[in-house]
């Protein structure tokens, strides 16, 4: 892996001017690298991060990779990641006109991460240094604990899809006044003077840089300023946690933070640094939360502006045939499956298009007549402006909930397709099992992430058990993880943990008018790695 030659940086420079005279906003500063295949191989697993934490299933994904590489060889064109420079990965075979194209999807990319309100909490952060620091705070643990290390991320990650995402995002939107306040009074006279024990001159340091960053930034002093001792002291988060709950009220957003504030077993003296471990699963799980909730809009919108962008410069001259295939097989609509370049990259575009006619308004919607739709033209030229609101605003639920509606179903002949046993031939055919606006909305946001919601039932939790509520919608949790999740749940606890939820069973024989399933409330428990069920 190593930095693009001047040459393709200077491509690439060349694309962020068009690119910001057509709209995009993004920094100044990026950095491009170019890998072979099996570099993409090797980082895929850690999410593009170079300096991710080491994790023995990443590697077991890295010999998968390399096995499905031999049988089917294939050629990625470029991966981006959302840091601060933002980052991006090119292969080593690239010529420069599919450079060039390449380059406008990703600068689509950096603008969206930079700008997209999903991603607001990343806005200010060095993803990929604080990664690092992550990284060798773990290896110093492994170093010391050994095995230990990698239970404590096995059992963390068993639950860090339960993360509070937009919880966090709230708080964070909304900051306890008191921590805000607290937190540069509590890194000066607590953290490095009683547990750093650092000399006076680096305290005086530490004060002016601080002063320094005020002077030239007061709104984003204390963002900036944190990120660097986060860098530095990777155990300052957990410490000023700790410090939190004797000084603050502040209630946790999601399990993982519950158990780390009220956890005895972890809040013992020896235990403190599993704290510290939990804690990087959590935040590298929310980090990448946003990303796995815009990913159709995300690629929409990288997508728009690559055949925008390209089709636009000069560059594309004598190419036109090999964009054409190679845009082609990233944004064709899958018929079977659902290929997110595509659906994303169609839905702006129809966005921008009915922007521009005005259809956007209640006046249109009100409009039962086909003929009258297809007439209604107002000439608005709202396109550009209504897209960047998406790009702002939109996830890939609102997006999706929003605008698939017939119209769009209709213009790109989108369909529902069924699978079925065809006993005459012996084979597994597919056929189109709906053409309904509402019925390809629901397969879309049925592939949309969404992890189960499960709380803490304060009332019923006490320091000797745990007490999780699963708010059931229709669908039950996967029944061959929950023993296996509930052990490592309680390993972290310390003691037993209950989990309320609900198990749906087909009925015997139902009538025609009956319901062919029902619903019952059981409640799991687990006790010294014993795993009982009762119904409720």
């Amino acid at each position: 892996m190593y930095l693009i030659d001047q040459h393709a940086k200077k491509i690439m420079e060349g694309c962020k001017i068009l690119a910001h005279k057509a709209g995009l906003q993004f920094d100044k500063e990026t950095l491009e690298y170019i890998v072979t295949n099996i570099d993409m191989i090797e980082l895929s697993p850690k999410v593009m991060i170079p300096t991710l934490y080491d994790y023995w299933v990443n590697d077991v994904e890295v010999l998968v990779g390399k096995g499905q590489y031999e049988v089917y060889p294939n050629n990625p064109y470029e991966t981006v990641i959302n840091s601060r420079p933002a980052i991006s990965f090119y292969n080593d075979n690239n010529p420069d006109w599919l450079n060039v194209m390449i380059f406008y999807h990703v600068l689509g990319h950096i603008d969206f991460f930079q700008n997209n309100i999903m991603f607001q909490n990343t806005w200010n952060d060095d993803f990929v240094g604080q990664a690092l620091a992550d990284k060798r705070l773990i290896a110093d643990y492994r170093s010391t604990y050994g095995r230990w290390a990698d239970y404590i991320i096995e059992f963390s990650r068993s639950i860090d899809n339960l993360s509070g995402y937009f919880e966090t995002m709230n708080k964070n939107n909304y900051p306890h006044e008191k921590e805000a306040a607290s937190i540069v009074d509590y890194y000066f006279n607590e953290f490095l003077q009683k547990i750093v024990k650092s000399p006076d001159h680096i305290m005086f340091n530490e004060l002016g840089r601080y002063n320094d960053l005020y002077e030239k930034h007061a709104d984003l002093a204390n963002v900036l300023f944190f990120t660097d001792v986060k860098k530095k002291y990777p155990e300052f988060q957990s410490h000023f946690d700790k410090f939190l709950q004797t000084k603050t009220t502040k209630k946790p957003v999601d399990i993982i933070e519950f158990i780390i504030n009220n956890s005895k077993f972890l809040n013992k003296e020896e235990n403190i640094w599993m704290k510290a471990v939990i804690t990087v699963v959590r935040n590298t799980s929310l980090y990448f939360n946003p990303q796995i909730r815009t990913k159709i809009t995300n690629e929409g919108w990288a997508s728009y502006w690559h055949d925008k962008l390209f089709r636009q410069d000069s560059r594309i001259i004598g190419h036109e045939i090999a964009f054409a295939k190679t845009n082609a097989a990233v944004t064709s609509i899958s018929r079977v499956g659902l290929n997110p370049y595509a659906i994303g990259l169609r839905l702006i575009q129809y966005i921008e298009d009915k922007a521009n006619k005005g259809q956007l308004n209640y006046q249109y919607q009100r409009i039962t007549s086909l003929n009258d739709k297809i007439k209604f033209d107002k000439n608005t030229n709202e396109g550009q402006k209504a897209i960047f609101n998406i790009r702002k605003n939109f996830s890939d639920f609102m997006l999706i909930n929003t605008f698939v509606d017939q119209e769009f179903v209709d213009q790109h002949d989108l369909f529902v397709t069924g699978k079925r046993y065809n006993e005459q031939r012996q084979t597994i055919e597919y056929y189109v099992k709906s053409r309904k606006a509402e019925d390809y909305k629901q397969m879309l946001l049925n592939s949309l992430y969404h992890p189960p919601t499960i709380v803490v039932d304060e009332e019923k939790t006490t320091e000797n058990n745990l007490y999780l509520v699963h708010k059931f919608e229709n669908k039950q949790l996967v029944k061959e993880f929950i023993s296996d999740t509930l052990l490592g749940i309680e390993y972290l606890w310390g003691n037993p943990v209950q989990l309320e939820t609900t198990d749906i069973y087909a009925k015997k024989d139902p009538s025609e008018n009956e319901n062919k399933f029902e619903y019952r409330r059981v409640l799991y428990t687990i006790n010294n790695k014993q795993v009982a069920k009762q119904n409720i």
